[in-house]
């Protein structure tokens, strides 16, 4: 049974009586102004793709982020998500020993697991809030093969800036770096900060996501670029036909009208600074709750001693809003949880409870 990740609305519901239509989810890291207005469309209209195979390595949907971004086509996969990558990039890769920059997503951990992988792990402490110590990373890098950063970083949604990157790569040039940048659309000039396009360094693996930027998470779609080397390789753990012929139509229409992309994600990124802004603010003066500064959709909290996180999801619950307990991310406690915003009345509702369960407590 997969335990490790939220957004379960359907157990809430369940508990609750309720639909499962009923419930808000506030867990799951996505747009909160939700797709494009000619995605769903698009796949009502298309629908009648499923009759037949999609392209077995998703070439139209690879090539058209290659030229989105610029680059060779032989740079890139399409994947079914980037979960997939995750999964397959520790064997792939023949990984010996591998660092992670935490506290983050579980599923690198799990993935080296699966394949019996020794991990490290380099946490980032509440304390300093939860910058990076890219020191103490470089440090640790000496002593392994393969290196998990997500930038920024998911649940802290703390950023680590271009050039602390590129030191490390620089200085590690026999340790393979994979940079998660599933959340970097989110963050203000993204594109000044992302390694998508860097072509300089051969120990270099970046993972790009098309499910939260977009909020379409259920087609799984993403993608990894790197060294034409470190692709071939990869490619030869490819299965064919991984990504549904729905999916990839979606995908080739968003990059058929990049046009359309910029000022898409400049909205979200506006929208998601303000409402971010307004939240925190909201919360500020709330005793026993402290919230950390976010580059992204997301805020991480920490709250005071005597109430877990399990018994704080359980009071906001009741009011059908489903937040992340962030207890089960190696090197966070049961003091920590985690809001994904949505839209302004929801952002509103929700810390318009949190006042009332903290000040009740």
């Amino acid at each position: 049974m997969i335990t490790g990740h939220g957004g379960n609305k359907k157990k809430l519901a369940e508990k609750l009586g309720c639909a499962v239509e009923e419930i808000i989810d506030m867990s799951s890291n996505l747009n909160p102004l939700g797709p494009p207005e000619t995605i769903e469309p698009f796949i009502c209209e298309n629908v009648m793709r499923i009759r037949s195979l999609p392209e077995p390595d998703a070439a139209s949907m690879r090539n058209g982020f290659a030229r989105f971004h610029g680059i060779d086509e032989n740079r890139v996969i399409a994947g079914n998500g980037t979960t997939w990558f995750i999964y397959t990039l520790p064997f792939a890769l023949c990984s010996k020993k591998v660092l992670i920059a935490g506290p983050t997503y579980s599923d690198y951990q799990d993935a080296c697991r699966m394949y019996h992988i020794d991990v490290e792990h380099c946490l980032a402490k509440a304390e300093n809030s939860f910058l990076q110590d890219v020191d103490e990373i470089s440090r640790m890098a000496e002593r392994v093969d393969t290196v998990f950063i997500c930038n920024p970083d998911n649940p802290t949604g703390v950023l680590m800036l271009r050039d602390k990157i590129e030191y490390l790569l620089k200085k590690h040039q026999n340790t393979l770096f994979v940079i998660d940048e599933s959340y970097l659309p989110f963050v203000e000039n993204a594109e000044d900060i992302s390694l998508v396009s860097e072509t300089g360094y051969e120990n270099l693996i970046v993972l790009s996501s098309m499910s939260k930027i977009y909020r379409i998470p259920g087609l799984r779609t993403g993608f990894l670029s790197g060294e034409p080397k470190i692709v071939e390789k990869i490619m030869s753990y490819y299965q064919p036909w991984s990504l549904n012929a729905l999916a990839q139509a979606v995908i080739e229409h968003i990059f058929d009208h990049p046009e359309a992309i910029e000022p898409f994600f400049r909205k979200t990124r506006l929208y998601v600074k303000a409402e971010r802004q307004r939240f925190m603010e909201s919360i500020e003066e709330v005793k026993g709750i402290e919230l950390f500064d976010s580059s992204t959709c997301f805020i991480l909290a920490r709250l005071k001693e005597g109430l877990t996180s399990g018994q704080f999801c359980e009071k906001i619950g009741r009011h059908r809003i489903l937040i992340r307990d962030c207890s089960n991310f190696y090197g966070l406690s049961d003091q920590y949880v985690r809001f994904s915003l949505k839209k302004r009345d929801t952002n509103d509702h929700l810390s318009s409870l949190i006042r009332q369960v903290m000040e009740n407590d």
